[in-house]
């Protein structure tokens, strides 16, 4: 075997979006683009606002001198100043530039926080169902996932259940929210009750909790609600984001770690992780897109389009008998599967040129994940699909 015995195991583990996305590919070659209906990965069809453009065009026609030479390791200070002050608006103290590291995606981000927290073997908590590539991060760093089930009517937090799986070697919690896949937030009296849990469980075991919020779809929350900022509810608390859906810049691998000046040893904690955005390869986070998110910290896609795109889903769906929590931001259905078996599912809803990820890739078996970030106009062509897919799937 030319790869590692662990690396091929992990591929078959990791594979069920992939799997299914170039499923997609052979299907669209096979039966015609236009035939084929595909809801497997979130990777969105908007545009970036019309403002990077503006932005792009500037840098573009008037070039900085020297502006694709090194920076700091965290990242341009007028960059991580600006990313301060947005997160300083919702939050109950004021962010300065030094708490923030600008980091090649979200996913660069959590690699950097998890290899600057962890000893080997120690433990860290993820909730299903959750994003998979969590736990090979977490190996990569010489720690072990453990899993807590969410709600299973609300896929909400359970503070009492992941109370239960902290224990002496428990170092961190990961949270996302609006979560992919379910598209549920978590409300701030959940996170206050959380944070109280996690300040009682330290002073019994005498050792630091942190939680990693990963929030990358933090600005895409429908009908005027606000993703709580995690810093005024949990002291030892980082905050991981990217601008691949805020910003519609998936390919660009622009993002950045904030953490809260209350933690303690902050400063020690933002050495590590700078020095850990060095030694992991990132060096730093692309300097031309940092340039260009400076100043759009305000800015996101037009939120709107996804919420019609969710209602006119949703509404449909729900019409043909599929059962889910209705999505309060993000761009994820995590419906029931009306077969036991979700992968049986999945290989039904491709007769009829649907694709779908079956929940089992997201550590919840029974259910599949529907990506709405495509065309509308696809979601209006799939319709008549869907419908014979219910029927045939046996939804009344």
């Amino acid at each position: 075997m030319s790869i590692s015995i662990k690396i091929a195991n992990y591929i078959e583990r990791a594979s069920w979006i992939r799997k299914m996305f170039e499923e997609g590919a052979r299907l669209r070659a096979e039966r015609g683009a236009e035939n084929i209906f595909d809801f497997t990965i979130g990777n969105p069809s908007t545009e970036p606002p019309a403002s990077l453009q503006q932005e792009l065009l500037k840098l573009a026609q008037q070039p900085v001198p020297g502006m694709h030479r090194y920076m700091s390791n965290a990242g341009y200070e007028e960059t991580r100043q600006a990313v301060a002050d947005h997160i300083s608006k919702n939050a109950s103290q004021q962010i300065e530039a030094n708490h923030v590291i600008m980091t090649c995606g979200a996913g660069g981000g959590l690699n950097v926080v998890l290899k600057t927290i962890l000893n080997p073997g120690e433990e860290v908590i993820i909730l299903t169902p959750y994003f998979v590539e969590y736990m090979f991060y977490i190996d990569n760093h010489g720690g072990t996932a453990e899993t807590v089930a969410t709600d299973p009517e609300t896929f909400q937090l359970d503070v009492a259940a992941i109370e239960a799986a902290i224990g002496p070697n428990t170092r961190a919690i990961i949270i996302n929210s609006p979560n992919n896949p379910t598209g549920v937030i978590y409300p701030a009296e959940t996170l206050q009750a959380f944070g109280e849990m996690l300040a009682r469980r330290e002073q019994e075991l005498g050792r630091t909790l942190f939680v990693i919020s990963d929030e990358p779809y933090a600005r895409l929350a429908y009908e005027g609600q606000s993703v709580p900022c995690i810093f005024n509810h949990i002291k030892n608390s980082v905050i991981v984001t990217s601008h691949s859906k805020d910003l519609a810049l998936p390919g660009e691998r622009i993002g950045y770690l904030a953490a809260n000046p209350a933690m303690d040893g902050v400063e020690q904690f933002m050495g590590g992780a700078i020095f850990c955005n060095r030694v992991l390869g990132f060096v730093n986070a692309p300097a031309l897109m940092q340039r260009l998110v400076t100043n759009l910290q305000e800015e996101s896609v037009d939120i709107n389009a996804y919420q019609e795109k969710r209602d006119l889903l949703y509404d449909h769906l729900t019409g043909l008998g599929f059962k889910m929590v209705k999505p309060q931001g993000g761009f994820y259905f995590f419906p029931e599967s009306p077969l036991e078996d979700d992968v049986a599912f999945a290989q039904l809803a491709q007769k009829h040129n649907i694709l779908v990820v079956p929940g089992r890739g997201f550590g919840a078996p029974g259910y599949f994940r529907i990506a709405y970030c495509v065309e509308r106009e696809m979601i209006e062509r799939s319709l008549p699909a869907w419908d014979k897919l219910a029927k045939e799937a046996g939804l009344p």
